[in-house]
């Protein structure tokens, strides 16, 4: 099958990268001209384990395309994705004006029939909007179909080949047809494809984040409540976990959730609800709990300083939002970086992948280093934002003798607090005790 991918970012590259995968011939469409030429050129634009061998071997067999012209991407293809952003408006609505400009552009580009699919994370209600602005421009049939991602960052390629399900938000037999065998070939194993109506399907991506941040912001508010009562988040989470209405997943307590969609979807479903004249009173309290989350750690360091950061060396091990992923968008790390620095610390930070998307952001108001143990020499202390692996079993030995003081804020409950007694550090991490050197 002929598809066309509108976008390049995560979800547009991962999206046309694994269509191409399974055999469809697939042309990806963006603006931007400096990426596109380094598309094409095989130059991979994001960071996500297994993409890049998946896009080279598509582009060696010519089945990846990538241009700057709408026109010319869609020419003769059979289905259109919708991979653009929809970043929160100042009012924490979606904003759709990058969605509805190409919904206007490709209404007189259309020939014959083509479904046009919303692969963004959309508002209810949008898949309509989509349709209208399309029709108003063309007499030529087509279909709006709304079709959510439910790729997570770092497994974006398991999650797309291997998807636990597909949804698919429609009402036209023409284009449910065609949806389920482009589908078919990720489905064998009996994973279902679920057709619904497309505002169910565009709320469902919007309900199916939202549990999830809330699931992670009650684990976070137990852990606090842990941390009063002398009691172990990670003893309650297994004790929560193994029961198996629950589950074990997202109930790791931490500084906060973050990334490109759980925060953007959290708040554009609260907008939307206040617009449909419902207060929706659970999501407003996991923003305000997650907001204060993120610097939970920062007036233990602080106490533990001596009352104040300023002239502090304060090593950062990690920076991207979540292992494996060079995506820094609402990173806690950040908010961290932030308190720290306007109280005089000095920063000196490590991440295995993110180092160039922070570097944008902040330029030279922190040090970068390749090594974790030279951004650890002469800190007063080490703050974890991120689980990556390398952090998991570090050289404590070696580690003891750059550090200034052996002290660790561990935003991710990294160690065994009796290993952390033992080597004489003093540690701090979330709903647990806290071990003094």
């Amino acid at each position: 099958m002929k598809l066309a991918v509108v976008g390049t970012g995560y979800v547009g590259l991962v999206t046309g990268t694994c269509f191409a995968e399974t055999g469809n011939t697939v042309t990806c469409i963006d603006i931007d001209r400096e990426k596109v030429e380094k598309l094409r050129a095989g130059k991979i634009t994001i960071y996500e384990p297994g993409l890049e061998q998946l896009f080279e071997r598509n582009i060696r067999q010519k089945r990846l395309f990538f241009t700057t012209s709408l026109a010319e991407g869609i020419q003769g293809a059979q289905v259109i994705f919708l991979a653009l952003p929809t970043p929160p408006g100042e009012d924490g609505s979606a904003d759709l004006k990058y969605i509805l400009k190409v919904a206007d552009d490709l209404g007189p580009l259309l020939t014959d029939y083509t479904v046009i699919v919303d692969k963004s994370t959309v508002p209810v209600g949008t898949a309509e909007k989509v349709r209208a602005r399309i029709a108003a421009n063309t007499k030529v049939d087509f279909d709006v179909v709304s079709n959510p991602e439910f790729l997570r960052e770092g497994v974006a390629v398991d999650d797309f080949m291997k998807p636990d399900r597909v949804v698919v938000g429609t009402a036209s037999p023409r284009a449910r047809k065609i949806m389920e065998v482009l589908y078919g070939p990720l489905v064998r194993q009996g994973n279902p494809i679920i057709f619904m109506d497309e505002r169910s399907a565009e709320l469902t991506k919007y309900a199916a984040n939202s549990f999830l941040a809330t699931k992670i912001t009650f684990m976070n508010e137990i852990a606090n409540l842990c941390e009063l009562l002398g009691a172990d988040v990670d003893s309650v989470r297994k004790g929560v976990g193994t029961d198996s209405r629950i589950g074990k997943r997202f109930l790791f307590p931490g500084i906060g959730y973050g990334g490109s969609c759980f925060p953007k979807d959290v708040q554009a479903l609260a907008k939307a609800s206040e617009e449909a004249s419902y207060d929706f009173k659970i999501l407003k309290a996991v923003m305000a709990v997650n907001d204060g989350q993120k610097t939970r750690l920062i007036p233990a360091m602080r106490k533990h300083l001596g009352g104040s950061l300023k002239g502090k060396v304060i090593t950062v091990w990690g920076l991207a939002f979540k292992p494996h992923t060079d995506d820094i968008r609402e990173a806690p790390s950040l908010y961290n970086i932030d308190v720290l620095l306007k109280e005089g610390a000095i920063i000196r930070a490590h991440d295995p992948e993110a180092m160039e998307n922070v570097k944008k952001v902040l330029g030279d108001r922190i040090s970068y280093f390749d090594d974790p143990y030279e951004a650890a020499t002469g800190a007063d202390a080490i703050l974890i934002a991120t689980e990556w692996p390398e952090f998991r079993t570090p050289d404590f030995d070696r580690l003891s003798t750059l550090v200034k003081n052996k002290a660790i804020f561990d935003g991710r409950n990294l160690y065994d607090l009796s290993l952390m007694r033992d080597l004489g550090y003093t540690y701090y991490s979330i709903g647990r005790e806290v071990i003094n050197a």
